[in-house]
């Protein structure tokens, strides 16, 4: 039996219980609000955890990457969107012989990406799904609203080519804003109204984000949700009002290397191990210490993790082991190569993140 103490660190560890909660209340809120959950493996970057989400009812996957999406095929998923802009020949080539394996969907906001799409799927005798993304505040990639039903229209027209219908990303809205998700509501559903009118029914309406995630059936039109860090959370998903502080089921293990200095000590976790992505709203701080919470994480090097204990609870000794919950756990999963999952102090899983590193 090997308890989180007896870890080699820095780890990453992940409390199974917080996990599987997790998962199972998202799948009953798609469930309960008929909302077609196509999770996004940006967090986990896990075949492990991609089965768990398809065996609780996810109707396929969402990945930002060609080499997330051949990782993922190891989930033997039967649908799999790239919300990702797919540009250059190496990388069409390269997810058109992804669609002979299973369906594959891909996000575009150009006509130029669907006819490079298009001629590569007409070459190789298969068919993609298409989803126009556009643009609804966040200032990002997709279109305007307006210019919508235009692209999709010219993309009906490609061969080999399946528009399915729109997608966006509301990333724009980290604190449930009253005013800013009635205003995408009213976006959305306009948007879905005018490509009715013009002929396009859309057959998907897919929506992103976890800090939006428990507002998703008050979008009126969404029909699909692509959450990906709620089966972790972190830090910025409790600043966003998207969950609480014991639904942040991912924590670092690291050592207490040295406290030579009064008020201070240092850990073995540095930028090689923590993101370095600040809280949203620019809150102070890399991760909050579960045994100090008062104590200050402020500064890294690559290896080495300031953390000021002025206003800690406690006091520290070398050799000790804390865990740190991070800011933004989906950077942090793509350092480590392995998980272990805990439950009751104890290792009770460890598994590969097998799309770590996936860029191209």
């Amino acid at each position: 039996m090997t308890r989180i103490q007896d870890l080699d660190t820095p780890a990453l560890i992940v409390d199974l219980d917080i996990m599987e909660r997790n998962l199972q209340r998202v799948a009953d809120y798609a469930a309960a609000h008929s909302l077609r959950l196509r999770p996004h493996t940006k967090t986990h970057k896990s075949i492990l955890i991609g089965r768990k989400q398809l065996a609780l009812g996810a109707a396929g996957l969402t990945v930002a990457k060609t080499s997330e999406a051949e990782v993922m095929l190891g989930t033997e998923v039967r649908d799999l969107l790239v919300a990702y802009p797919v540009l250059g020949a190496a990388k069409v080539r390269r997810l058109v012989s992804l669609a002979g394996i299973t369906r594959i969907t891909v996000a575009v906001d150009s006509l130029f990406a669907a006819e490079h799409l298009s001629q590569a799927a007409e070459a190789a005798g298969v068919r993609l799904g298409i989803l126009v993304e556009v643009d609804v505040g966040l200032a990002r990639v997709g279109v305007a609203p307006a210019d919508a039903a235009e692209l999709c229209r010219n993309i009906q027209a490609l061969p080999n080519l399946d528009w399915r219908g729109i997608t966006f990303y509301p990333g724009h809205i980290k604190n449930q804003d009253e005013e800013k998700i009635s205003a995408l509501s009213a976006t959305v559903s306009g948007l879905r109204d005018a490509l009715v009118r013009a002929g396009l029914t859309p057959e998907i309406i897919s929506g992103g984000s976890t800090p939006l995630l428990w507002r998703s059936h008050e979008i009126q039109g969404v029909n699909e949700i692509r959450p990906g860090t709620y089966v972790y959370n972190d830090l910025n998903t409790v600043a966003a009002g998207a969950c609480a502080l014991e639904d942040c089921a991912a924590s670092v293990l690291v050592t207490v290397v040295s406290t030579a200095a009064p008020g201070r000590m240092i850990v073995d976790g540095g930028s090689k191990t923590f993101s370095s992505d600040k809280l949203s709203g620019g809150g102070p701080g890399h991760g909050r210490l579960m045994e100090a919470p008062g104590a200050y994480f402020h500064k890294m090097n690559e290896e080495h993790g300031f953390v000021d204990l002025a206003n800690a609870e406690r006091s520290f000794t070398l050799g000790e082991k804390v865990r740190i919950i991070p800011n933004h756990v989906c950077v942090v999963v793509n350092l480590h190569e392995y998980v272990y999952g805990v439950r009751n102090g104890v290792v009770e899983e460890v598994w590969n993140v097998e799309a770590r590193g996936k860029l191209q």
